[in-house]
């Protein structure tokens, strides 16, 4: 689904989502969402091995804790995602990574939609890292995490969500045991799913 096909759905059902379905989210209430995010990466590195991972899709978990009507807190999950490395076109490894992030976010009051902006952090572990021998990269990372969103109402208690993020992750990469560069992932994340009022 691309990012045009995601815009398309939230503008239609902002159209058509009754009013009368609004639940207006206040302190104490908790969001759960799920949704299907694409990772396109960036790709940047500075190694001079021209590497990069592939883009994928993926599942993600979100729990949105809001502290009052605007403000809330939110933990977004997923289960380890494998990659596949290249250097230029040839594919030389894999690796697996992990990347929580806890941001706290803006839900500007707009009626029946609620628009919302975050901020905060992101920590990334990679794991399963099958690369050449002499060659590895540094298993932590820790980034900026920015997102915008939206949630629309379909039913009660019930809203669909589109969501953008921009995550900062990087690594040290290295070889013979000296460091040779960083290579950033640094992805842009488009997600679309459902989310669930408790």
């Amino acid at each position: 689904m691309s990012k045009k096909h995601i815009i398309a759905i939230a503008a239609l059902t902002t159209l058509v989502a009754a009013p009368v379905l609004a639940q207006d989210l206040k302190a104490g209430d908790l969001l759960v969402r799920a949704r299907a995010v694409h990772l396109n990466s960036a790709n940047k590195d500075s190694t001079g091995l021209d590497l990069s991972i592939n883009n994928k899709w993926l599942p993600e978990v979100d729990f949105t804790y809001f502290l009052s009507p605007n403000l809330a807190a939110e933990l977004i999950l997923t289960v380890p995602q494998k990659h596949t490395l290249s250097a230029g076109s040839a594919e030389i490894g894999s690796l697996k990574h992990l990347p929580p992030t806890l941001s706290v976010q803006y839900h500007f009051p707009a009626g029946p939609v609620k628009p919302y902006v975050g901020a905060g952090l992101n920590y990334t572990r990679f794991s399963s890292v099958n690369l050449p021998a002499g060659v590895d990269i540094k298993r932590n990372s820790v980034g900026a995490a920015l997102q915008a969103g939206v949630d629309i109402p379909v039913g009660k208690d019930l809203y669909l969500n589109v969501d953008v993020k921009k995550v900062y992750i990087g690594t040290k990469v290295s070889a013979g045991g000296s460091e040779i560069g960083k290579f950033k992932v640094d992805p842009v994340l488009v997600g679309v799913g459902l989310g669930w009022k408790f």
